[in-house]
């Protein structure tokens, strides 16, 4: 298996440096050049997202908590691919940019194209670092003689970094796209036939259901307990991806990565339905592992809330080794690793695009387009280094990207939308908006559950934007807002 999945990083490495002959210029490592047909684009879309938390984090709330469990992913990343089409794929196509920044730039001055440059960059430390501790995580599993447990996941989380940043650094987006595709079906396939084996030996889906509702009655239970703090963590966990991820610059390089404006939104549409369907698989096989080997769920009873956390993560792959044939086994780990694999590459360069479009340019205006290309490099080496850091001190999958999408959505959501869809919002109120909706988040955070701070920053960040908009328009500055940074 570890042969296997040696080879496997080896075969993504060689597809993303075949495809990153394509890459001539700037636009064609951010963008593809803006040429990539609806497959290509949607199945990018689709597996930017559909990463660890998907298949290792999603599926162990699932198992705890039910069907309210998976609110917040897949439930909520799926409408926000949606909403991508619905909200933004149209508007910002047509302009042509390289990033979200580029959008605040036009429409609220420099000074919010740095202010939101330097708030979505960290946004997707988190993100990345998930990814990472996933893949070392899984390699520990596969083997474990090789990587120890106990010495740590430092060297897995190195070598996984690694083998991604390799394919990404030389092919950007030409590259990202290609092996997204190729992960894609990878994806599909290998849980697939994992979920298919499972309910034949389960006799179909009934039993597995039986057995959740009697551990738990509430099991698939869709609507929250009738209280008011039920129905506000109901609506943090819609929100936190639902549109808190709007504002990422991963989702938005695929949109201007399309070859045209309507393939743009079809792509966003088919991603939103790929991500709905195919996220339902590995909590099929959550149930089956519930119902068939309840000697390999965790007990809270014998463990700490580090290691239990982590237990929950593992079980599916445990279960898979366990219980599976060498060849499902194969296609299990082909598909964990393709998913992964996909979202660290997407993660990776979008940060480095916003740090050399949107910072880099604001310092050295003239660069030229080769020396630009080398700083978005350059940029991925710097991310890649930070977050492999980060990813061997942290812990929780889940927690990681929940923390990546409030960041955006409490700084960047309600300027974004209000740039496009409120003529009199003003670069004052957006500014207002990005920096005092993440301080209310960091200031609730500290006495208040995640919850009350999330709800708390994003309406702070919207009454800033509308208070300080409208004082703007009344009493107008007699200097422009925007000339300068």
């Amino acid at each position: 298996m570890l042969l296997f999945v040696v080879a496997y990083f080896l075969l993504n490495v060689g597809i993303g440096l075949w495809a990153s002959r394509r890459v001539k210029n700037t636009s064609d490592f951010v963008v593809a050049g803006s040429r990539l047909p609806l497959f290509l684009a949607a199945s990018a879309m689709f597996a930017t997202w559909f990463g660890a938390e998907t298949v290792l984090g999603a599926s162990a709330d699932f198992a705890q908590e039910g069907v309210l469990g998976i609110i917040e992913d897949p439930l909520g990343a799926a409408l926000c691919l949606f909403l991508a089409g619905v909200l933004i794929a149209k508007p910002l196509y047509r302009k042509g940019y390289y990033t979200f920044c580029d959008f605040f730039r036009e429409r609220y001055g420099r000074r919010a194209e740095m202010v939101s440059a330097l708030l979505m960059i960290p946004s997707y430390f988190g993100w990345i670092a998930a990814q990472l501790l996933a893949m070392a995580t899984v390699l520990t599993a596969i083997a474990p003689d090789v990587f120890p447990p106990e010495a740590g996941l430092g060297p897995p989380i190195l070598l996984c970094g690694a083998a991604v940043l390799a394919y990404t650094l030389v092919g950007g987006m030409w590259a990202v796209s290609v092996t997204d595709a190729f992960q894609s079906v990878v994806i599909v396939l290998g849980l697939a036939a994992i979920a298919a084996v499972m309910l034949y030996r389960s006799g179909g889906i009934s039993p597995m259901m039986q057995t959740a509702v009697a551990e738990n009655p509430d099991f698939f239970r869709f609507w929250p307990e009738n209280s008011a703090h039920g129905y506000l963590g109901y609506l943090a966990a819609w929100i936190t991806i639902g549109l808190g991820s709007l504002p990422q610059q991963d989702v938005f390089q695929r949109i201007m990565a399309a070859k045209s404006e309507q393939t743009a939104v079809r792509a966003a549409y088919l991603s939103g339905l790929m991500y709905l369907t195919v996220a339902m698989l590995p909590l099929l096989v959550m149930l089956g592992a519930k119902h068939l080997y309840p000697e390999l769920i965790p007990n809270p009873d014998r463990v700490g809330e580090e290691e239990l956390t982590t237990a929950w993560q593992l079980t599916l792959p445990r279960m898979v080794l366990a219980q599976m044939p060498p060849l499902l086994q194969g296609l299990f780990f082909g598909a964990l690793l393709s998913a992964i694999m996909s979202t660290t590459s997407g993660a990776l360069l979008a940060p480095a695009t916003v740090l050399g479009e949107n910072v880099i340019k604001q310092f050295w205006p003239d660069i030229s387009d080769r020396g630009l290309l080398l700083s978005i490099r350059l940029g991925l080496m710097a991310m890649a280094v930070a977050t492999v850091v980060m990813a061997t001190y942290s812990h929780d999958i889940s927690d990681l990207v929940a923390e990546s999408s409030a960041f955006s959505l409490v700084s960047l959501f309600v300027p974004l939308m209000a740039g496009l869809y409120w003529k009199k919002a003003t670069p004052d109120g957006a500014l207002g908006s990005m920096l005092l909706g993440l301080f209310a988040w960091w200031l609730f955070g500290r006495f208040a559950t995640a919850e009350i701070a999330l709800l708390c920053g994003t309406l702070v960040s919207a009454l800033a934007l509308f208070a300080i908009s409208s004082a703007s328009e009344r009493f107008p500055r007699s200097f422009p807002n925007d000339s300068s940074a």
